[in-house]
């Protein structure tokens, strides 16, 4: 059991005045030439909006700054996530001038972002099935249907084969301009769901509860959740996660059915605004687990499922820079754990009802490089994921310590497991994938070893992985550190220095980004663009190490690893300089903001998705949601002189080189986002144009969505065709032709 904690940021400043209203906004008449290093786009000539400059004055630690651009934050933010149209006027005006502008200087694409949906629509089979996970007398699955935008999540019945639509998310989305499914859980017995939905993009879900059998809802209605549901043994309650008015988990709540959910019990609220919450349910279904979290310590209170009005236990205190993470067997608790300095984790286990840290004794042991990240106990199996040098493997024991390992031969590759629904099965479900190669599904059978491929990822319009080259390269950094990048390339682009890249990186909260297969990224490839995904340190993809060293302190070696992979592929003659488009979303826009201030005439263009760029200001506004727990990932600069001052070295709207000549930015926001708010990259916008020369400089904000834009599926594909449409450009490539994959 694993419970993943996603903590990117939110942002600052106060507010005030004015801009310049959309219709102000000049209709293109002649044409603006840019040159790059190795290219010459043109763009229409337009006005972009005039962001006024209204400076806010900020001192920190003897040091002060200016922000002119600190009125584009509306001061009821809060009431903004549930309600955009209380939006300020003059806000409101000011980005719905963006985004006439940037329609007005893209619309050039439009045709060619057609295309792109269309190329990325053609590799998804529309009406695809999952396969099915067995749960008891049932196999739940989810499916998709022709033209649908959302999940139909359904059963079957194993006796008889009976097929029983649960939820259909195309029917239940009706007119709200944003939709997002949260879960759809059924109770232990089957008969009931517990289904939640957010309508705003805030990311706020509303539970519901319905029959199974008959789709009638209940009057039961939990508004402001994260969205799960883990319920009582006897399907009779559930624990859900209430959110506070700022968007943090802090609340676990009790549901007794039928009741009113303003009764419900309080069952642990946390007090520390660094620490978030989560719920779970054990392997063996036997027990409810509520964990409790920062960056870097966790905690665990358990919950007996067949006694809900039980009062937590706590499983082992909090301890600052401990994290362990338990799940249930017989009469053992199995602990994945940094204990003892173990800091790519180790294994331990510890008798129920003693599990306080003195119990605990090893049972697989902390390898230096080898990091285990996840755990999960079955009734005769454990089973560990494991990460080295940017490969994965899946870990097989009994409990006597016979192992086996799943791994794959490949240069560069994804590989996982899912723990299922049942606890006594010796299937355990396995995918694998890698660049070029298209998901398989597995069922591995734990006792035989023998694996039975249940489904290889079908695309519709044709894929052939021996047009393909997936290579990992090496970068090395300013201290010697080898940075893994991967390459995605059609066999027959010239290594010549004449390919364009599109060069994407993360690089935060220890965060893994595998060697996936990806239809959206092929009709870059298809082509010509050269993929490559850096895997530089503040990520984890050689094990816990390289994510502190690239946090905190070390923070710098996060950007400077991606620039020197930029440069490692000019130096192999993979690009050349002028032809690298970055490309990083939320904390991966920080990422693309720092390196293009640090290097900018390496690159073509950036893509900054969602990006968290206006680092000084969030991190020092404790009353953003996240930013209490984003402390121990950057710094506090409220606090210490010396961690503001390591926030102040790479922050990219206190960074812009003034009268330095940037290549083409192209940001993107969401105004009901709370984890990196709408005024983020706006401000950024604002003060690019104001200060740096070159661009355009570019802002989409949709004005229906939050962080992860739109929840459907085929908007998702608009959404990342405006960004390749916009790199295209960049590299003079709208007219290029995708590669045939026809025999």
């Amino acid at each position: 059991m694993k419970l993943p904690i996603i903590l990117v940021a939110g942002a600052a400043m106060t507010a005030l005045v004015a801009c310049t209203p959309a219709e102000d906004i000049s209709e293109p008449d002649t044409q603006e030439t840019m040159t790059t290093e190795n290219n010459t786009v043109e763009w229409p000539e337009a006005t972009p909006p005039s962001a006024r400059k209204d400076p806010v004055e900020i001192t920190q630690h003897d040091i002060t700054r200016a922000d002119e651009y600190a009125w584009i934050r509306d001061d009821n933010w809060q009431e903004v996530l549930r309600d955009p149209s209380v939006l300020r006027q003059d806000v409101r005006e000011y980005l719905e001038a963006e985004v006439d502008y940037y329609e007005t200087m893209t619309a050039d694409l439009d045709g060619l972002r057609q295309t792109l949906v269309a190329e990325m629509r053609g590799r998804i089979k529309e009406d695809d099935t999952s396969v099915p996970v067995k749960d008891g007398p049932y196999e739940y699955f989810t499916r998709f249907r022709e033209g649908g935008n959302y999940p139909i999540f359904g059963r079957t019945l194993v006796e008889t084969g009976e097929e029983q639509v649960l939820y259909d998310g195309d029917a239940e989305e009706g007119d709200s301009p944003f939709f997002s499914i949260g879960s759809v859980s059924n109770s232990p017995n089957h008969e009931l769901i517990a289904v939640s939905a957010d309508r705003l993009g805030s990311e706020y879900y509303t539970i519901n509860i319905r029959n199974a059998a008959t789709g009638e809802q209940f009057a039961d209605e939990i508004p402001s959740t994260d969205g799960g549901v883990v319920w009582a043994a006897d399907s009779q309650s559930f624990f859900y996660i209430e959110r506070d008015d700022n968007q943090r988990p802090k609340r676990v709540k009790h549901h007794v059915l039928g009741t009113d959910a303003a009764d419900d019990r309080l069952v642990y609220e946390e007090q520390d605004n660094a620490f978030f919450l989560g719920l779970d349910k054990s392997q063996s279904g036997e027990y409810v687990m509520i964990y409790i979290g920062d960056q870097i310590t966790t905690e665990f209170l358990t919950i007996p499922a067949s006694d809900p009005m039980a009062e937590p236990t706590l499983f082992a205190a909090r301890e600052q820079g401990h994290e362990y993470y338990p799940d249930h067997h017989g009469d053992w608790w199995y602990v994945r754990t940094n204990e003892g300095d173990a800091v790519d984790f180790k294994i331990v286990r510890t008798p129920v009802g003693e599990t306080a840290r003195e119990n605990w004794e090893t049972v697989v042991p902390y390898e230096e490089g080898t990091l285990i990240s996840s755990m999960t106990t079955f009734e005769d199996y454990l089973v560990w994921s494991e990460r080295s040098d940017a490969r994965p493997a899946i870990v097989i024991s009994d409990y006597d310590g016979n192992q086996q390992t799943i791994g794959f031969d490949q240069p560069a590759f994804a590989a996982s497991y899912s723990s299922g629904r049942e606890y006594d099965t010796d299937t355990l479900r396995v995918y694998y994938e890698s660049p070029s190669q298209p998901q398989q599904t597995f069922d591995y059978n734990m006792a035989s070893g023998e694996r039975e491929l249940r489904k290889t990822q079908e695309v519709p319009s044709g894929h052939n992985p021996d047009l393909y080259v997936v290579e990992m390269l090496t970068a090395v950094a300013d201290d010697g550190a080898e940075i893994p990048v991967m390459v995605l390339r059609l066999k027959d682009t010239p290594l010549d220095g004449t390919a364009p890249v599109l060069l994407y990186g993360y690089g935060s909260y220890g965060a893994y980004i595998p060697d996936s297969f990806s239809t959206g990224i092929l009709p870059l490839v298809d082509r010509g663009v050269i993929y490559a995904l850096a895997h530089i340190r503040g990520g984890s993809a050689k094990g816990q190490q390289w994510y502190l060293d690239g946090k905190l302190d070390k923070k710098m070696n996060t950007f400077t690893d991606f620039v020197r992979a930029g440069e490692m592929l000019v130096e192999k003659d993979y690009t050349s300089k002028g032809e690298i488009v970055i490309y990083g979303g939320s904390a991966g826009g920080l990422l693309v903001g720092a390196a293009v201030n640090l290097q900018p005439d390496l690159f073509a263009g950036v893509l900054g998705a969602v990006p968290f760029v206006d680092v000084i200001n969030t991190i020092s506004d404790e009353t953003l949601p996240l930013t209490p727990p984003e402390w121990l990932e950057w710094g506090n600069p409220i606090t210490s002189a010396e961690e503001y001052a390591w926030i102040a070295e790479y922050s990219p709207y206190d960074n812009i080189r003034e009268g330095v000549a940037y290549p083409p930015v192209l940001a993107t926001g969401g105004l009901t986002d709370y984890r990196v708010t709408y005024w983020e990259p706006a401000k950024w916008i604002a003060r690019l144009r104001d200060r740096a020369e070159g661009g355009p400089f570019l802002m989409r904000m949709n004005m229906d969505a939050g962080h992860g834009g739109s929840a459907a599926r085929f908007e998702r594909l608009e959404e990342r065709a405006h960004l390749y449409a916009f790199a295209l450009k960049l590299w003079g490539m709208e007219e290029a032709e995708p590669v045939s994959h026809s025999e």
